[in-house]
């Protein structure tokens, strides 16, 4: 155990001496971090932000820094998929895409014209028994239009759980697999991936973001056990490993990330306000910064063989932790006032304490 502890300590100063914005190669920075990604205690979130950030120079291009598709939305809920799409420019991504009901539509584009607003998913109130076949060809045929463009997709913000609209989602998702489009799942996305456990199954570019209520259901689902409150570590190993090595990013007060390989923990303290749509902030962080991740992956080859660290387990700890530190950030200016936008105000200015740009 002290030996261990001493390599683990010699480690981190080693990768925090590396980290930053040096003159390292891209596989000398992710070889840095596949020491931290492969350790089970508390991750160095800030190398590991430094490291997969990508630097802004004048040669790249508009879609360069990514291309996000939130899936979801719909007559009730049209403030989620916003959250998730607006935060993912807040951070850095060039294009940020929202597919949702007609319904929802003119509200989310009221919210921002920065996000492309796609109205073409359809509930089952709207459309005649007869019609639904043809209708959800018409909606899968649309976004296969798009689905190469994007870098990674969120299914889940806002999505509600008519049952029309889940089908046609997991035909979006059964595209995105086929396409190897990375899939970060949240909200009622969760609730349709637990009932259908063959959308995400072996898939390991997918990544579920369950509360602890998701999260219940999810072992009960798998592991057919009640959560536990000893072993939590082992058990969320069984459970990602039970799904075929899906990412699984569990969120607490400390927030636990595993893909059946490591555990990883981020229990930076954020804030005791916990107003709605926090977890809609962290799935469009995630869905960037996974992305970011992929960038610097050199093949995908590697990235299958496991000789890189997983991607999708580093956008994860990017993203928990900050959010954690943007959350910090508004709480100490709006106290209990603070809401999910103001969040998503502190954003960039925390990622630039951590990567300047400059």
């Amino acid at each position: 155990m002290l030996a261990s502890s001493a390599i683990l300590r010699r480690q981190q100063f080693l990768i925090r001496s590396l980290g930053g914005y040096s003159n390292q190669t891209h596989a000398e920075r992710m070889q840095a971090t596949k020491v931290v990604a492969g350790t089970h205690f508390e991750a160095d979130a800030e190398t590991i932000l430094r490291t997969i950030t990508p630097k802004l120079d004048s040669s790249r291009h508009k879609g360069q820094a990514g291309k996000i598709a939130i899936i979801g939305g719909c007559r009730e809920y049209t403030g989620a998929p916003y959250f998730a799409a607006i935060s993912a420019l807040k951070i850095g991504a060039d294009l940020s895409h929202v597919f949702c009901t007609k319904d929802a539509a003119t509200v989310i584009k009221s919210y921002s014209p920065e996000i492309i607003v796609h109205p073409i998913l359809e509930e089952s109130y709207s459309i005649k028994e007869d019609e639904k076949r043809s209708i959800s060809a018409k909606v899968l045929a649309e976004v296969s239009k798009w689905m190469e463009r994007f870098d990674c997709l969120v299914v889940g913000p806002g999505l509600g759980r008519d049952p029309f609209l889940l089908d046609c989602v997991s035909e979006i998702m059964k595209l995105a697999r086929k396409s190897q489009i990375p899939i970060v799942i949240d909200g009622d996305g969760l609730f349709l991936v637990t009932n259908n456990l063959d959308l995400v199954s072996g898939y390991r570019l997918a990544v579920l973001t369950p509360n602890v209520n998701e999260y219940k259901r999810l072992v009960q689902k798998v592991l057919n056990c009640e959560v536990s409150d000893e072993g939590v570590t082992e058990e969320l190993l069984s459970l990602a490993r039970r799904i075929g090595g899906t990412t699984i990013l569990r969120k607490g007060k400390s927030d636990l990330v595993s893909d059946g390989e490591t555990v990883n923990t981020v229990s930076t303290f954020g804030s005791p306000r916990r107003c709605g749509g926090q977890g809609d902030i962290l799935s469009g962080s995630v869905a960037v910064f996974s992305s970011w991740a992929r960038q610097q992956t050199p093949s995908a080859e590697e990235e299958s063989s496991g000789s890189t660290p997983n991607p999708m387990v580093l956008g994860c700890i990017a993203a928990s932790a900050l959010l954690r530190k943007a959350a910090s950030v508004a709480f100490e200016n709006k106290k209990r006032g603070t809401l999910t936008t103001d969040i998503i105000e502190c954003l960039g200015k925390s990622l630039e304490d951590i990567c300047p740009a400059n």
